[in-house]
Order: C-alpha cells, then sequence, then structure tokens
C-alpha cells in the first residue's frame, strides 16, 4: 500500500499540475462548453488554473518526501473532496452541468476516500522498518528564500 500511496501522489500532483496550467493557458476555452463565456469567467479559471497547478505542485511536495507524509496527504485529499461538494452544491442549486463536470465530482468525491484509506501507509510502513525508540523523521518545507 505504501507504493500505491507515492505512485497515487505523483500522479494527482502532475494530473493537477498540468490540468492547472491548461486552464491558465486556454482560459475558457480548456473549459467544455464554455468557450465563449465572457471576460470575467475567462480571468476567474485562468486565476483558479493557478491555483490547482500549486495544489499539484503540493501533492508532488509529498510525493517526493520519505516517507509521504499522511497529515498533508489528508488534508489534501480533503481539499479535493471540498472541491466534490461544491459540485454537489452547484447541481442542487442551478441543475446538472456538462456530462464531463459530472464526471470530474464522481472524481473528487471518490479519490479522496481512497487517499484517506492510504495516508498512513509509508508512516506506517518507516515506523516497522524503524528500530524501536528512534524518532521519526518530519518533513520540511522547501527553503524559498
Amino acid at each position: 500500500m505504501a507504493k500505491a500511496l507515492r505512485v497515487f501522489a505523483w500522479a494527482m500532483g502532475l494530473a493537477c499540475t498540468a490540468i492547472g496550467l491548461f486552464h491558465v493557458i486556454g482560459g475558457n476555452a480548456a473549459i467544455p462548453g464554455e468557450a465563449d463565456a465572457g471576460p470575467t469567467m475567462d480571468s476567474l479559471g485562468r486565476f483558479f488554473g493557478a491555483i490547482f497547478a500549486g495544489y499539484g505542485l503540493a501533492w508532488l511536495w509529498a510525493a517526493r518526501q520519505d516517507p509521504v507524509p499522511a497529515q498533508v496527504v489528508r488534508w489534501l485529499a480533503a481539499v479535493f473532496l471540498l472541491g466534490g461538494v461544491g459540485r454537489l452544491l452547484s447541481l442542487a442549486v442551478h441543475g446538472w452541468p456538462h456530462g464531463f463536470q459530472v464526471a470530474l465530482a464522481v472524481i473528487e468525491l471518490v479519490f479522496p476516500l481512497v487517499w484517506f484509506w492510504l495516508a498512513d501507509a509509508e508512516e506506517r510502513a518507516a515506523r516497522e522498518r524503524r528500530p524501536s525508540g528512534a524518532p521519526a523523521a518530519r518533513p520540511s518545507l522547501p527553503d524559498l528564500a
């Protein structure tokens, strides 16, 4: 399960970063059925694309840690789940969106359950490998200075 967590975190990080950059570059054209949504939605979409790319980079950071930090995985999964809940709220208020958005909502509601289940897989494996009494390594944030 530890390998699955790491592979899944890498895949999520790469996918979210690529999708986010696609939205930054493509604007409205990156949203199925919304190519003519206007400048306000284009601006909003590009902004949220940048945020989503940053979210993907956070996944990539987590995937590079040894072990992959369970608390970070849980937070990132919770953010993704919140996005799915937002889509459900939109559905309740405005009705059914484009079918592609429905598929994304399913992914955003199901994947976090898998991450919550896998979150501590590497930390648990590291504890089993570590001599008893040895302290656990804590992931550090990158030095931006």
